[in-house]
């Protein structure tokens, strides 16, 4: 059993405890309120004339603080943290030591976090892992979804193309799912299971060292250890620099997200509930479209879907569409409307199977070569989920 499990059994056994006890105060008071005047009287002289009850501690004080405790993304994140006991170990120390001389670089790269955090830990909490694999991301891209490494890495999880496409992150013209964050997030976290499983009798460390330097590196390590007496954990191989700092990166990390008092570090304010919600993608659906129907900025909508390369939304690629958790339903009520506008925005068409230029300038009004002029087109050649301009039109217009 984890201790993220343990503990909310604990939590669920208090508070059915304390749901008891005031079931049965209710009940007191109930009674209270059917006795007579004089069998009140009665009793309060008794409870007078009888000695003091010795101080007992009480619960209230610890049910009245457990209420009062700020129920972030920060403090359900500590809540999952498993691997605070490590800390101390030299690595981990230096580590502390170089972001504690960098406080605001800590902060700046959680103010990143904010749209992502409280999703990847309830999905790390799910699956019983560490909450320090959340912080990864931290780690390999600073929390920027759009992130490139010169060796090809992509994303917040910096996938290389080949591993990338062997867990089903597709890459084809107009998307990337290494930068799409939902599918991407998923995808890291079953290798990192599936890693443990495979190679390492279930040990994450050892998992994460292969996540940075491929599971053949940290093998003929772990051989090359074993064979010399070592352990063969983590901390007792002989690997690759980046590798080696990469595990205590990840707890110098979480001890600091752990007590950014004592490090003297404000974290930004992030709620314990996600920011964005997954719109199924059922037609394509330009960004442009989407902004306008659910009342956000089109920019707002690009920093939440960075695997959309082409601005556009396809259900041959793209499963959902993420957009404000508060804008959700207004998208969705409006994508039902029998009266849904297929255009992208004011003055632009979304192109659907089957169309051509030829009919679509049919159909708005508009010459052939006023849509090839407005969009830079050579040719007639166009594809579905294309955003054209129209000239000279409006929904007004239309």
């Amino acid at each position: 059993m984890t201790y993220h499990t343990k503990r909310h059994k604990l939590i669920g056994l208090a508070s059915a405890t304390a749901l008891m006890g005031s079931l049965m105060l209710a009940g007191a008071y109930s009674q209270a309120a059917s006795l007579s005047a004089e069998q009140r009287l009665n009793a309060q002289a008794r409870q007078a004339a009888a000695p003091a009850a010795p101080d007992l501690p009480s619960d209230r004080h610890f049910w009245d603080a457990l209420a009062l405790e700020p129920q972030d993304a920060w403090s359900r994140l500590r809540a999952s943290l498993q691997w605070q006991d490590g800390i101390h170990e030299p690595r981990v120390q230096q580590w502390i030591d170089h972001y504690r001389q960098s406080p605001h670089n800590i902060v700046e790269i959680t103010e990143r976090a904010r749209p992502w955090l409280a999703w990847i830990v309830e999905q790390v909490e799910e699956r019983g892992l560490p909450g320090e694999i959340a912080l990864i991301p931290f780690v390999e891209s600073s929390f920027d979804p759009t992130a490139r490494s010169h060796r090809g890495a992509a994303g917040l999880w910096q996938f290389m193309p080949g591993t990338g496409d062997a867990l089903g992150l597709r890459r084809v013209r107009g998307y990337d799912g290494r930068l799409d964050v939902v599918a991407s997030t998923r995808a890291a976290l079953d290798y990192i299971e599936l890693q443990a499983d495979q190679w390492y009798e279930g040990d994450l460390e050892l998992s994460l060292a292969a996540y940075n330097a491929g599971a053949g590196t940290v093998n003929r390590a772990r051989r090359n250890a074993l064979a010399q007496g070592e352990s063969g954990d983590y901390w007792s191989l002989s690997l690759p620099r980046e590798t080696m700092n990469y595990v205590p990166k990840l707890k110098a990390i979480a001890a600091i997200i752990n007590d950014p008092d004592k490090y003297q570090v404000a974290l930004p304010e992030i709620e314990d509930a996600p920011a964005f919600a997954k719109i199924p993608v059922e037609r394509p659906l330009a960004l442009d479209e989407a902004a306008r129907l659910s009342g956000v900025t089109r920019g707002e909508l690009a920093e939440l879907n960075p695997a959309l390369t082409s601005g556009t939304a396809n259900p041959s690629q793209a499963r959902v569409l993420l957009v404000p958790v508060d804008r959700a339903d207004t998208l969705m009520a409006r994508l039902d409307s029998p009266s849904a506008p297929t255009t992208a925005s004011q003055g632009s068409y979304v192109v659907r199977q089957g169309d051509s230029l030829s009919a679509i300038a049919s159909r708005q009004g508009v010459s052939v070569a006023q849509i090839r002029q407005a969009n830079g087109l050579n040719g007639d050649v166009i594809q579905p989920g294309q955003v054209l301009d129209l000239p000279g039109q409006s929904l007004a217009s239309r």
